[in-house]
């Protein structure tokens, strides 16, 4: 016989009010975790299985890191979810990633886009500041997680640019709290499709970082210790708010705190995903947000990320046990704690009196009402191998990636009108794949018998210690002085055309000084750069965070501040345009 909370024609309350009176504390408590899982060679990469995490802990919360076919995605999903099917309550597993679509590739953060149409990054996207190309990549990254059954985007990252030393930057819509408030509603509409609220054919977004993860003290992360704090010397806390209200207007129904502690403000001086004050005081009381809130990966507990062991990244709450941390993530208000799989310490919490199970049941119903909305417990259990093949990277997907990487870079110098190329030039490459620059011109090995060079280059960072935090692009973004000698030397040698990746704000003002022209690119491959170089498309971006002219000027600025440099090297907004372009790209004043 089927209970009242297995028939889809009841509303998403009347099935909730059905199935969790009938759950027992260990099958509320699974549900308040949330782990990564693997595919293929490595299904463990936390050291346990989805299949142990289900059994052992009840759990049905996980996140996909790494990239297989289509088909075996598919079939993962469908694998755990016949497991789930099993259980006493048969309820669904809905799985999560982080971004998928572009060119970044770090376990932590991003992966690249394999089997996936690839994009460029956010970053790219702010610079077309395009709502409509916004919205058609969310529609696309729509259809191709739904295929292989992803059903929680852990993005959009919605933080601001403010501190250009910041590792995170690449993920962002950059520095402007307007344009990332833009970009970010029509995303979640994307994601959401067609309708006013999700439904099963909908990615649910995960908006992170609660409250803006941008101005952190010397511009280190919080995933490690030297980076716990958050800082806002300009009293610009609300400025970097404005993006979220944004997301929840747009629909967003999941929310994830960052890592850092605020320093120096009214709230407390706790890691986020610990702060009563910021989720439950601004986020849910004076924000109005009733939604998911999911804390960011392995707050409770040390262990090993790649391999390496890591301390909890409990900032703030250190001296605390991980059931003591844990219990204050509940009573701050977050439903679901990321990166961990110990619900024995929620079980004896509640068992030994110090955490209510009506507690529980509050995010235990917001966790299930989402898993009904998007179709979980009915047709979208489920997903179909076959299609997903077809589906995933699908060509008119790959197609418009690819011209949406075109029209991301961004022309920042051109001098004596060297670009668009024509005919077929001599060209000297560094940085670029040969076998396809071979197609669009006659290529030698030295500079001085080139009619041009073209010199890919990437944001400069410090290189850090530690596998997993060798991911994380930080420090100083100017070359240092072997580098820069080497590129100058080039640039004097003969006229370049220097395609810089921004991952962050560089400090390049000898290179923009003395190269021929200059793009920055947000991830586009050598087809993508070359196709604009030779004028078969035109760079239409423009700068989603100023360029600054100095480390000097870096360091004196405040992180929490938006466009602080008086005299930027390009500001906030820069491109030009070919001159034989007769519509400009939507964006801001050159």
């Amino acid at each position: 016989m089927k209970h009242l909370y297995q028939d889809p024609s009841r509303s998403v309350p009347e099935r909730v009010a059905d199935l969790l009176p009938g759950m027992t504390l260990e099958e509320k408590a699974g549900l308040l975790f949330h782990h990564a899982i693997g595919i293929g060679a490595n299904p463990a990469p936390v050291g346990l299985t989805a299949e142990q995490m289900m059994s052992d802990h009840l759990m049905s919360h996980f996140n996909l890191l790494g990239a297989g076919t289509p088909r075996q995605m598919a079939e993962l999903h469908n694998r755990l979810q016949e497991q789930a099917a099993a259980t006493r309550l048969g309820i669904p597993v809905t799985l999560s990633t982080d971004p998928r679509h572009a060119f970044t590739d770090n376990p932590g953060t991003a992966m690249m886009a394999g089997p996936f149409s690839q994009w460029p990054e956010t970053l790219g996207l702010a610079a077309t500041d395009d709502l409509d190309l916004v919205r058609q990549y969310g529609d696309t990254v729509r259809r191709e997680y739904v295929a292989v059954g992803l059903r929680v985007a852990l993005h959009p990252q919605i933080d601001l640019a403010t501190e250009p030393r910041w590792a995170r930057i690449s993920g962002t819509f950059g520095e402007d709290a307007d344009l990332t408030s833009r970009m970010a509603a029509a995303y979640i509409e994307g994601l959401r499709g067609p309708g006013e609220q999700l439904g099963p054919d909908s990615v649910a977004a995960m908006v992170k970082h609660f409250p803006g993860g941008g101005p952190q003290k010397d511009g280190e992360d919080p995933h490690f210790p030297y980076g716990r704090e958050q800082v806002y010397p300009g009293g610009f806390f609300d400025y970097h708010l404005k993006p979220f209200k944004a997301a929840l207007a747009a629909g967003a129904t999941q929310v994830m705190p960052y890592y850092g502690m605020p320093i120096g403000t009214e709230y407390e001086e706790v890691g986020f995903g610990f702060n009563h004050s910021i989720i439950t005081g601004l986020l849910r009381e004076k924000l109005g947000f009733d939604g998911i809130v999911c804390t960011d990966w392995g707050l409770l507990t040390d262990g090993p990320i790649m391999g390496e062991m890591h301390a909890a990244r409990a900032w703030g709450v250190e001296h605390l046990t991980p059931d003591e941390r844990a219990l204050k993530v509940l009573h701050a208000g977050a439903d679901q704690i990321g990166g961990e799989a110990c619900p024995e310490l929620i079980i004896a919490l509640v068992r030994d009196g110090l955490l209510t199970e009506s507690r529980l049941d509050v995010s235990v119903t917001r966790l299930l009402a989402e898993k009904f909305r998007l179709g979980l417990f009915d047709d979208r259990r489920y997903v179909d191998a076959d299609a997903a093949e077809d589906i995933v990277g699908r060509a008119d997907f790959r197609a418009a990636g690819e011209k949406a990487q075109r029209r991301s870079l961004t022309l920042l110098e051109n001098r004596a009108t060297v670009l668009p190329l024509s005919g077929r030039p001599r060209l000297y490459l560094e940085g670029v794949d040969p076998a396809v620059a071979a197609e669009y011109a006659d290529l030698v090995d030295d500079p001085t018998e080139a009619d041009l060079a073209v010199l890919r280059l990437n944001t400069p960072y410090e290189p850090r210690p530690g596998l997993f935090e060798s991911f994380f692009h930080a420090g100083r973004l100017d070359f240092d002085n072997h580098s820069l000698k080497q590129i100058l030397a080039l640039l004097d040698r003969v006229p370049t055309v220097v395609a810089l990746h921004l991952e962050r704000p560089a400090v390049i003002p000898e290179i923009a000084e003395r190269c021929a022209a200059l793009l920055a690119a947000y991830g586009a491959d050598d087809r993508a750069l070359l196709d604009v170089l030779f004028g078969r498309a035109a760079p239409q971006g423009t700068l989603p965070f100023p360029l600054p002219r100095s480390m000097t000027e870096v360091a004196a600025g405040r992180p929490d501040v938006p466009q602080e440099s008086p005299d930027p090297l390009y500001a906030l907004g820069h491109g030009l345009r070919y001159a034989a372009q007769t519509t400009a790209a939507p964006g801001h004043a050159s």
